[in-house]
């Protein structure tokens, strides 16, 4: 058995442009950037036996990834996103429901972790909208003797602020970008501060609080183009700076890459400042994509080659 340091567990699902699907997910941006960068990550997640499932497991095949956690349902469809576009160029997303990633089974899901025994533990909240696939998280979580790394991922009209409440709960570390802790500050703080100047005294108490009620270890937050935040249940702060796009493509899926190489950071053991860099360059790199994940696996090496050169 090969120990697999992370599990993530989430939706995977098709993002459906009418004439074009492109499989995505935020859980599953996250794993395939963690095995496209050399870990061996175990992605518990629920398809269809359709075309749209095909696609799925067909980003599983190209990343060599372990399907020990890819169920497949015989009565639900692969989750879709319906994307129309605008006549301005903006897009409307009408998340499905009542999709695959909806209905993971609890008990399958524990025994692949079993086998899988990470250390981390990532999770998000679009999987928890309904109750079958809540109920396997928390068979996960409870089974799990792993770090839990939250990325909040607030989707409209996917949350309650109840289920932001109870996973937030279950934390250790929480990824969040400003707006997500606006929110956050808005439900769970005394005050809520600009975070135009997020050294502030003001931002800082609020953190510190945040993260004292809900007993977090620390806070990720991202803020595009302005860098990265993470706070420590210490008090302690570290800051970088925003990372240069040479050409803006999209956003899609930045977090999710900054996600994954701070994931990647923390099982390599690099210092914290190293790891929040690299994280915030690799997901300016990934603005500069068509899409969320690559479409040439050239690009991981790339980046792996780069990061070892800096460490000789």
């Amino acid at each position: 058995m090969v120990r697999q340091e992370i599990a993530v567990f989430g939706e995977a699902l098709v993002d459906d442009f009418g004439s074009v699907q492109v499989v995505g997910g935020a859980p599953f941006n996250v794993a395939r950037h963690l095995a496209g960068l050399g870990l061996q990550p175990l992605m518990i997640t629920r398809i269809g036996n359709d075309a749209n499932g095909a696609l799925v497991r067909g980003e599983f095949e190209r990343y060599r990834m372990d399907e020990a956690g890819l169920q497949t349902g015989t009565g639900e469809a692969t989750g879709r996103v319906a994307v129309e576009m605008a006549a301005d160029g903006s897009h409307r997303f009408d998340i499905l429901p009542h999709q695959a990633y909806d209905a993971i089974d609890a008990q399958a899901a524990v025994q692949a972790l079993a086998k899988a025994q990470p250390d981390v533990l990532y999770f998000g909240t679009l999987v928890q909208r309904e109750e079958a696939s809540r109920a396997a998280l928390h068979a996960v979580q409870k089974a799990a003797g792993a770090q839990r790394y939250l990325d909040l991922n607030l989707r409209d009209g996917q949350y309650t602020e109840r289920t932001v409440f109870d996973s937030l709960a279950q934390a250790d570390i929480l990824k969040v970008n400003d707006d997500e802790l606006a929110q956050l500050f808005d439900w769970y703080s005394h005050q809520c501060p600009p975070l135009d100047d997020m050294a502030s005294l003001d931002v800082r108490m609020a953190c510190a609080e945040l993260m004292s009620n809900f007993s977090l270890q620390g806070m990720i937050v991202t803020l595009g183009p302005r860098g990265a935040v993470y706070f420590s249940a210490d008090g302690g702060m570290t800051a970088v700076a925003g990372a240069p796009v040479d050409k803006l493509v999209d956003t899609v899926g930045a977090g999710d890459a900054f996600s994954a190489v701070f994931l990647l950071g923390r099982a390599r053991g690099w210092p914290l400042d190293t790891t929040l860099e690299r994280a915030n360059a690799f997901a300016g790199a990934v603005c500069g994509l068509a899409g969320a994940v690559p479409g040439d696996m050239r690009f991981y090496s790339d980046w792996i080659g780069r990061w070892h050169r800096s460490a000789d």
